[in-house]
């Protein structure tokens, strides 16, 4: 059961293409968003439509692999962790993040040109 503990597994649509920033010489990092979707109807039996949007980042071969590979609009699986931060923005207000780092990529869906 340890492995379920801060553990996150999402299905979903790439929002942009990754950032990669190099850090040092040897480390890569690729930041990206995902987009999952459900489908429900509601009370009225109207389609209801919710979409979530999530911050990833992914480190080392992660990264490579984002690089080399992800695309906006790409349909993948992700498994990684919650993990949250803050930071004081340039007015000097105090701003926090919630991120998912990502420990696993799988593509699926259909193959894009």
């Amino acid at each position: 059961m340890n492995n379920l503990r801060n553990s996150v597994r999402l299905i979903g649509n790439l929002g942009m293409n990754p950032e990669i920033k190099e850090i040092g010489k040897d480390k890569k990092l690729a930041k990206f968003s995902l987009a999952t979707t459900e489908v429900y109807k509601n009370d009225d039996g109207e389609k209801v439509s919710d979409t979530q949007w999530h911050n990833l980042i992914a480190w080392g071969n992660q990264a490579k692999v984002a690089e080399k590979y992800l695309k906006k609009g790409n349909e993948i699986a992700i498994e990684g962790k919650l993990t949250s931060r803050s930071y004081n923005d340039k007015e000097g207000i105090k701003r926090y993040v919630t991120e998912i780092v990502v420990s696993e990529i799988l593509m699926i869906g259909n193959k894009k040109d």
